[in-house]
């Protein structure tokens, strides 16, 4: 291990792996030590495709976090987990692999002084460079629903994608009642317009899933990376980091490291008597995510062998084996296919609470690319609750409510460097977002209210107990759950502005040699699944301090 380094990142998730990888691999290879505070998470028993729902339950692979009690939602606390380890919630999250709107990443540009680097064109390159993506769609699922073009996507990056290899019996015809209620087929997500309904891609290879410690591999011999060292603060000279530092520890953890370090929120610091640097009132504020909530129902009819393989211990078991000898098998469909889709409301567009919006959100709002909700099926439920054998043979769907405006804030409560922030997302807090949420709960009726859906149900498990806004609404309280898609606590913006602390460079304003790149700098909640994001937002950075330190 060197003892010095010319770059030290800490966090290995998408963002941080990305930052690592690339500046090590550059032509001037520079040293760099990547600091990651969890384990290495080099089993590959941790990463079978139809296992990702349950490995974020694996405590040594979260920070077993949960919110503040939620005010607009029964005061309940809810999972607030992001992952630890090699490969950070890339090695925990869902495995839905899309990208976003392009209005997304404009409006990021714009937002960051007009800054092309965030741009919807040269994100799309990154992409590009990011991926390995085999196009291929599994039998019995046509162009119609999974059809990529070549030019939106890469195929010799270090990260692996692909549509599932094989999907389980109801999904097909899942996705053409999405289509006979009136929702159009889109059959690429990640062209820029996620729009429409398809089939979705995996982070995921022939069984295998991807992660962020994919884009490490091989090591390059100018990368040290330390693992099961936990970061508690950044060391400073004056307004200057001990050397050229890189926080993507994500956007918990990242306020918790620059709050212990003396630079955030003055009051904050003072009650816990953190001596300040720089009080920053941005750290730590405007934290934004995605919640949804299931809709579930036990079915007469529907894959039959789906109820069968998970209420079978020895048949799992024996799948488990199959996957260990060649990563195929039950293991690589059940639960591995996602018929999912991003929608628009005109209910919603015509309601009151968008119309009092500002017009510049109504704007963005109404862009033909942003999405407001979003559908997703075959959700293993029963990973989750409590539910009989007999039962096994269900239906479940998720509804996404996007783009709400609840800003929350993650604060000090605590003088203890190693204690969690108290994460507050203020779920529900706005007019807006309640009635976002009752509108996309309700157009989601379209699909569970048809007849084509309704004849195979024989019990609720999941879902409103009536239709008034009231319970709609009620249901949302009861019921939601984060995406885990936290994001904006240490925000990029326009130095100056009272809610910003990052610049377009990723500079903490008013300090030297430290950046911060990962979801807390993203000013918006982006219209997807953000790893995606996080990847880009990784390799925006590194293009910038490769092109600033002329590594190239």
């Amino acid at each position: 291990m060197a003892l010095t380094y010319d770059f030290i990142v800490v966090g290995s998730g998408p963002a941080g792996s990305a930052i690592a990888s690339s500046l090590a691999r550059s032509p001037k290879k520079p040293r760099v030590l990547l600091v990651e505070a969890g384990g290495p998470n080099d089993d590959r028993a941790l990463r079978v495709d139809g296992q990702r729902w349950t490995t974020l339950q694996n405590a040594a692979m979260n920070w077993g976090c949960k919110t503040a009690p939620q005010e607009h939602c029964g005061g309940r606390e809810i999972d607030y987990s992001p992952g630890r380890g090699l490969g950070g919630s890339s090695a925990v999250n869902f495995g839905v692999f899309s990208v976003g709107a392009r209005r997304d990443y404009d409006e990021w540009a714009a937002r960051a002084g007009g800054d092309g680097a965030f741009a919807w064109e040269a994100m799309r390159r990154r992409f590009r460079s990011l991926e390995s993506f085999d196009p291929t769609p599994p039998p019995g699922v046509g162009a119609r629903y999974a059809a990529a073009k070549a030019e939106d996507h890469g195929d010799a990056g270090p990260l692996r994608t692909e549509f599932p290899d094989e999907v389980e019996a109801d999904t097909l015809p899942m996705l053409e009642l999405f289509e006979e209620v009136g929702f159009p087929p889109n059959p690429d997500h990640n062209s820029g317009d996620p729009i429409g309904v398809a089939l979705g891609i995996n982070s995921s290879s022939k069984g295998l899933r991807s992660t962020a410690a994919d884009l490490l591999t091989p090591v390059p011999e100018n990368l040290t990376i330390v693992t099961d060292s936990p970061v508690q603060r950044v060391l400073l000279e004056g307004k200057r980091a001990a050397g050229e530092v890189i926080l993507s520890a994500g956007a918990l953890n990242d306020p918790r490291i620059l709050m212990h370090s003396g630079i955030g929120p003055k009051a904050q610091l003072e009650e816990f008597g953190i001596p300040v640097v720089q009080d920053v009132p941005a750290i730590g504020q405007g934290l934004k995510d995605h919640a949804f909530v299931p809709l579930a129902y036990a079915r007469a009819t529907g894959d039959a062998s789906r109820a069968a393989f998970y209420g079978d211990q020895a048949a799992m078991a024996a799948a488990l084996e199959q996957w260990k000898a060649d990563g195929s098998g039950p293991w690589a469909k059940y639960g591995c296919e996602m018929p999912i889709g991003w929608f628009k409301l005109p209910s919603l567009v015509a309601s009151p609470e968008f119309q009092a919006l500002p017009e510049s959100e109504r704007a963005f709002l109404n862009d033909p690319t942003v999405p407001h909700y979003e559908l997703l099926s075959h959700f293993p439920l029963h990973w989750f609750l409590p539910f009989p054998a007999a039962a096994l043979n269900y239906s479940c769907l998720l509804v996404f409510l996007y783009n709400a405006q609840a800003r929350g804030e993650v604060t000090l409560r605590s003088a203890d460097p190693d204690a969690p922030l108290r994460f507050d997302p203020k779920f529900l807090s706005t007019a807006f977002d309640r009635r976002a949420a009752v509108e996309a709960l309700r157009d989601a009726y379209r699909v569970v209210r048809h007849e084509t859906y309704v004849k195979d149900n024989v019990a609720t498990i999941a879902g409103p107990k009536g239709e008034s806004d009231e319970e709609l609404l009620e249901y949302w309280r009861q019921s939601i759950g984060s995406s885990w898609h936290m994001t904006g606590t240490v925000k990029m913006g326009r130095p100056g502005d009272a809610d910003v602390a990052v610049d377009n460079n990723f500079r903490l304003v008013g300090f030297r040699g430290l950046r911060v790149a990962d979801m807390s700098v993203v000013p918006i909640i982006m219209s997807c699944h953000v790893q995606a994001v996080a990847y880009l937002t990784g390799l925006t950075c590194a293009e910038k301090l490769i092109a600033e330190y002329e590594l190239d």
